[in-house]
């Protein structure tokens, strides 16, 4: 497991309102699939919420944990990798093993892209190659009615910018999920799995630049997508989801301290009075 302190995305410390005085910072494990996807925008947004990364570099052979015991939260990030490709990457049967036990242990979990995909391929959902193409670039997602009473993206604008790179998607979702986020292209956008798992199709952690570079060669994407769109999309991320990380690690510090079930629950945002 890669250190946990220091400012570089391999290790972030950090106090703040998630920080209980005898417990210490919420730690929060992350877990990086792909060298091209690192924690990137989201290290320095968990050091402002309070949070302590632990950070998992499984392809480079880091250890998955078997179970979310020992963790206040867990994140994954996206990778080139489909949820199921067991064989490019020997590591993901453990990282749905333990996708799994957070769902049923009510551990806090945030899937981006691929990290959603596992959180479906790990408790009953259908993952597959998107039937009408990739989604390549800057996009909008739309809140659907669920989503205004949930804990962590109850806040939201109803239609947040997203940047997409991704080939497969989350074709069924998993049994008893809960749908947060839809698009008229691929409608399982954004998901709840038990209390506290969530699933995003999308990218939040990552710069315009960072997309850019995942394209370079790619003839599949539409310039109206990769240009000034691009960097508005990011530019509004870098405005809408720190509070909805902020909220997460918030979370994981209420479960931590002994509360009930998040599900239907609105708790201040980490950091706030």
């Amino acid at each position: 497991m890669t250190g946990s302190t220091g400012g570089s995305a391999e290790g972030v410390g950090g106090t703040g309102g998630a920080e209980d005085a005898a417990a210490g910072p919420v730690r929060v494990l992350v877990l990086q699939h792909d060298p091209s996807d690192p924690p990137e925008l989201l290290a320095g947004w968990l050091e402002q919420a309070g949070a302590r990364i632990e950070l998992c570099v499984a392809h480079r052979g880091d250890p998955v944990p078997r179970t979310a015991a020992g963790w206040d939260a867990i994140i994954s990030l996206g990778g080139e990798m489909g949820a199921l490709d067991d064989d490019v990457a020997p590591w993901l049967p453990d990282t749905r093993r333990l996708l799994a036990d957070a769902v049923r242990t009510g551990t806090p979990y945030l899937g981006l892209c691929l990290g959603a995909q596992l959180l479906a391929a790990a408790t009953g959902g259908r993952v597959a190659r998107g039937a009408d193409g990739p989604e390549i670039g800057a996009y909008l997602a739309a809140k659907r009615d669920a989503a205004t009473d949930d804990p962590l993206l109850a806040d939201l604008p109803m239609t947040p910018d997203v940047l997409h790179y991704h080939d497969d998607v989350v074709e069924t979702l998993p049994p008893g999920a809960v749908l947060l986020l839809s698009s008229p292209g691929y409608p399982h956008q954004g998901f709840r799995v038990g209390p506290a798992a969530w699933g995003l199709q999308f990218h939040i952690e990552c710069s315009a630049a960072t997309v850019r570079g995942w394209a370079v060669g790619e003839i599949r994407a539409a310039e109206r997508r990769m240009g000034t769109a691009l960097d508005d999309a990011a530019e509004a991320i870098a405005q809408v989801w720190p509070p909805v990380i902020r909220r997460f690690v918030g979370l994981a510090a209420a479960r931590r301290r002994g509360g009930a079930s998040l599900a239907g629950r609105r708790l201040p945002l980490a950091g706030a009075p």
